[in-house]
């Protein structure tokens, strides 16, 4: 097996504005495991919010390429059995997860749906972002676009906008990115319209101190995104989160994706399947998950202006899913 990787620069289609901060591009991570002349794809993009430098991650696959290419082909299971050895990132092991989960359906000519099982007849349509704006460009936005599901981002709390965001009659999502208080959140929980917003995504930011203020019995789909890292993390969610927002970087790719999504469906969470701003590559792999999910956040793809991949497609919301072998993904 043979690693390769280089970093890439994402230009974003428009400033890309949330509670953390104004961005015009993303800094991409590409690595593919090449064998038998077929060549598996996977991505981790540079989040500052998350302290990840992808030249670092650069020195750890210098340090580790030849232990990493040693590996025979198994079953993906049993690959990431392996890299659980490595103790990598989140992020690192998810691109090479998801590469290698490319690359084995390749090789065995089946797609990651055929070998997993995975059957659908109707998939949940993807939201797409709206950065953080006045209310009014916000809802201008959204009447002049051809999706129908739409994240709202903001970055602190308006009654207000609130309002008037819970009475468009769209279907809207919240996410504060950590922006709001407990008190806000009170106020949301008593707040009859908020049973409006498809889901409220991380109210508060991260750590039980603040969402222990949060009740999950109540009109609010509160949604955890950085409170949700990993499987481990369920149970103790469960009294004040409904839902929970999976993104194969934070867990570690679609091996852990797939047992985390079986533990929340035990638990009666409702799942989302999300993504950072990433290209096709990320894209492709966040979208296999979702005919096991309620909804879908994967616009990241349709952010960026120069997508250098090819795979499953997200065309105003509808999900178009490549069976092809493995992701389906193909640069260029």
């Amino acid at each position: 097996m043979i690693l390769h990787r280089q970093i890439v620069q994402l230009q974003l289609k428009e400033t890309f504005a949330i509670a953390y901060g104004n961005y015009t591009f993303r800094e991409a991570l590409i690595v593919s495991l090449q064998s038998h002349g077929e060549k598996g794809y996977g991505e981790c993009t540079a989040i500052d919010y998350y302290d990840i430098n992808l030249n670092d991650f650069q020195v750890i696959l210098n340090r580790l390429q030849s232990v990493i290419e040693k590996q025979s082909i198994v079953h993906p299971t049993e690959f990431y059995a392996f890299l659980l050895t490595l103790e990598l990132p989140s992020f690192l092991r998810s691109a090479l997860d998801c590469a290698y989960w490319d690359l084995f359906g390749k090789l065995e000519k089946q797609s990651f749906l055929t070998q997993n099982k995975i059957h659908f007849n109707q998939l949940p349509e993807s939201s797409i972002t709206i950065s953080v704006d006045s209310v009014e460009q916000q809802l201008q936005k959204m009447a002049q676009s051809d999706w129908r599901y739409f994240k709202v981002k903001c970055n602190h709390f308006s009654e207000s906008d609130i309002l008037k965001l819970s009475e468009s009659n769209l279907n809207i999502a919240l996410d504060s990115n950590g922006s709001f208080t407990a008190q806000d959140c009170l106020w949301l929980e008593n707040y009859p319209e908020v049973a409006n917003f498809t889901y409220l995504e991380q109210p508060m930011k991260k750590g039980a101190e603040q969402y222990s203020n949060l009740h999950s019995d109540t009109l609010a789909n509160w949604m955890a995104d950085k409170d949700c890292q990993s499987s481990a993390d369920l149970e103790k969610l469960l009294p004040h989160y409904k839902s929970i927002n999976i993104k194969l970087v934070k867990c570690g790719g679609l091996t852990p994706a797939l047992a985390m999504i079986a533990e929340a469906r035990k638990l009666g969470f409702k799942i989302m399947i999300g993504c950072m701003t990433e290209s096709t590559i990320g894209i492709s792999a966040g979208a296999v998950l979702v005919p096991l999910c309620d909804y879908a956040d994967l616009d990241g793809a349709n952010l960026i202006a120069n997508d250098l991949a090819q795979g499953s497609h997200i065309v105003n919301g509808n999900i178009q899913l490549s069976e092809k072998p493995g992701l389906g993904i193909k640069l260029g």
